[in-house]
């Protein structure tokens, strides 16, 4: 005797959309990391040939520098080319003073990979991310001193308060002194603060002391006078750097990662309100229907 199977009912609309509405609602909202924000980049003009050596070499350092990123938060490269003074390729990365290895690695490991579509086929590029820096060229820079003026950003005026103006100056005075150096660091990282103004400070590990403290003071003299009574600044030279800022308040992509994260959670919130309001006019109009069903059939 064949017995009839009954048939699963299938689930109501309005279900679907509570699991689907679930599902939104658990859903993560993409973050960065704050090591890897971009604060600037360049490439040289000059081209190398697609397969020549000097790609192999560039191909190299990159390489490099990622392998190296795992153990040591600074190394310098050459590798010699077999045409000619031109031909040789230099490199370095460098890592912000406060991370470890593995954040390290990883923040090079970014750099290398923007860096290779940033400057293709380019025979010299550089990329300064928030925890790390990379660079490669074939004219020596390795060891040679350079003040040029790559990145300069002042915040908001904030208005004249001499309270802030001397917390952000005694900052300003540690980290031009030996005084802000983080031990281990050889005086190349420093850090320092002042109430609620933080500033730190960092040159490129193939420059002596001297050479550091020189580029530093040129930095930090910037910041004084080109950012002002600002909320913050950041002055980026082509082998240092020194920023201040007060009450956390900052600039750049981290923010706008920060605003990017806040739109899509708005965008997130409004969608789940809306599909919400959709299920509970389905939930109504079903039990409006049922009701007059009802009313029919007792007629």
């Amino acid at each position: 005797m064949w017995r009839r199977q009954k048939k699963t009912p299938s689930p109501p609309p309005f279900l679907s959309l509570f699991l689907l509405l679930t599902t939104l609602s658990t859903l993560p909202t993409p973050s960065k990391s704050a090591t890897e924000t971009f604060v600037f980049g360049g490439c040289s003009q000059l081209k190398y040939s697609p397969g020549s050596p000097y790609e192999t070499n560039v191909n190299s350092v990159l390489t490099s520098f990622v392998n190296s990123a795992m153990y040591s938060t600074y190394n310098n490269f050459t590798f010699p080319g077999s045409g000619g003074a031109t031909s040789t390729l230099y490199g370095l990365f460098q890592c912000r003073g406060d991370l470890g290895n593995d954040a390290c690695a990883r923040c090079v490991a970014h750099a290398v990979s923007q860096l290779g579509t940033l400057c293709q086929n380019s025979c010299g590029g550089a990329l300064q991310l928030e925890g790390c820096f990379v660079k490669y060229d074939n004219t020596s820079f390795l060891g040679a001193e350079d003040k040029t003026v790559v990145v300069k950003k002042c915040g908001p005026p904030v208005g004249y308060d001499s309270d802030a103006l001397n917390r952000r100056d005694a900052v300003l005075d540690y980290l031009g002194s030996n005084s802000g150096a983080v031990t281990g660091a050889g005086g190349l990282y420093r850090v320092g603060g002042s109430g609620n103004v933080q500033g730190v400070a960092q040159c490129v590990g193939d420059l002596s002391p001297a050479e550091c403290q020189d580029c530093l003071s040129d930095a930090i003299q910037r910041l004084r006078t080109d950012c002002g009574p600002a909320s913050w600044g950041d002055v980026y030279l082509a082998k240092c750097y020194a920023r201040f800022s007060e009450g956390g308040v900052h600039s750049r992509a981290g923010n706008d990662d920060n605003n990017n994260d806040n739109e899509i959670e708005k965008t997130l919130a409004i969608l789940i309100g809306l599909i919400a309001g959709v299920a509970l006019l389905i939930v109504f109009l079903s039990f409006l229907r049922k009701l007059c069903e009802s009313g029919k059939g007792g007629k």
